[in-house]
């Protein structure tokens, strides 16, 4: 049986430690969780019994969400922020529909903010299905959050950075956000869960609940990863047929942690982002992928700046992201329709350097 076909491969497990402090336990944690991405791709990490519980509500505050009516489900959309609900099959991937139902939380950003009002693309109020919901979501936010904090000055140490602020600099007031997703049952749709990809942010933490459907590709030798971030190099699509893909075993109490795109730029490819994809099992499934993010008008350059001129301003990063995956979305059409683009040009020249 295939890797492919759900064979189980055990996942290096890892316990954090309440504060990250540089001192020789943390430099051989943060060795052994890099060594782990760049052997599988991704590790897992206990979580705690308050985090636990906060995963619990989260997933019980969305399954009641996903089973109201879609007319009422279809009304949690904003044209300001790409907050709110998506449709399953309104997201494709290299083309093809995806099954995946979505709601996707980012920043809530009060109407008041001058950022809303100076018309920064993608700020504005989270459309809340009720402030139930919203307080379930922003306190598995909070706990997450937490996590990626200590997990990038880990991760800084077990790169052997000097600075172990590196990372954790870009994500001050970080664009942090997460997409709660529902995959039907296969029987019931004739589309697939989530085609392969990479994610285009910095640090992706995921908890599943007990179905499980989630692949993922462990670095291969030689193989070309494309850089997601440049026009034209989408990971959309590339090696969906090809071995090997691990099948991550759901497992209670742990997160699943793997790099995104900025992080493969910014280590320039010591660590690699990690090509998943989802396929859909007998019964619904729910999940939490939580992005640990840099702040809007953050810049990330590479690690060595030697000989490069590259940098990615994480807002425009972002913006181009979300319309490039829903050019037919709402927020995408006000986007154009107001010139906020321009927005971006400004705040590039501006950013820090």
């Amino acid at each position: 049986m295939s890797s492919d076909q759900r064979t189980p491969t055990p996942l290096r497990t890892f316990r954090l430690p309440p504060t990250v402090d540089g001192n020789d336990a943390d430099i051989t944690l943060g060795r052994a969780l890099v060594a782990a991405w760049q052997s599988d791709g991704i590790f897992q990490i206990s979580a705690t019994a308050t985090q636990q519980a906060a995963t619990e509500r989260a997933l019980a505050a969305s399954r009641a969400f996903c089973g109201r009516p879609l007319e009422e489900k279809a009304a949690h959309v904003s044209d300001l922020t790409y907050s709110g609900y998506v449709a399953s099959g309104e997201e494709e991937t290299a083309g093809e529909r995806d099954g995946s139902e979505i709601f996707t939380v980012c920043p809530d950003i009060p109407a008041d903010d001058p950022r809303v009002i100076e018309r920064w693309p993608c700020h504005g109020p989270a459309p809340w299905p009720s402030p139930a919901y919203a307080r379930a979501m922003k306190d598995y936010l909070a706990a997450v959050g937490e996590i990626g904090h200590r997990l990038l000055r880990l991760t800084a140490l077990g790169l052997g950075l000097r600075d172990t602020d590196r990372f954790t600099r870009l994500t001050e007031d970080g664009w942090h956000h997460m997409r709660v997703l529902r995959f039907p049952p296969a029987a019931a749709t004739s589309e697939r869960g989530i085609g392969a990809h990479t994610d285009y942010g910095l640090l992706v933490i995921a908890a599943q609940d007990d179905v499980g459907g989630l692949y993922v590709r462990p670095p291969v030798p030689g193989e070309e990863r494309g850089r997601n971030w440049l026009p034209g190099e989408s990971m959309a699509g590339r090696y969906e047929h090809a071995e090997p893909w691990t099948y991550v075993a759901p497992v209670p109490a742990v997160f699943t942690v793997f790099p995104g795109d900025i992080m493969q730029f910014m280590t320039g490819g010591a660590l690699l982002s990690t090509p998943h994809k989802v396929r859909l099992a007998d019964r619904e499934r729910y999940t939490l992928a939580y992005f640990h993010e840099p702040a809007f008008n953050a810049v990330a350059r590479p690690l060595t700046d030697a000989g490069t001129d590259e940098f990615i301003h994480y807002g425009t990063h972002f913006t181009n992201m979300f319309m490039r995956c829903y050019p037919n979305r709402v927020t995408t059409a006000r986007i154009e329709a107001e010139g906020r683009l321009k927005i971006l040009d400004r705040l590039r020249e501006g950013a820090p350097a």
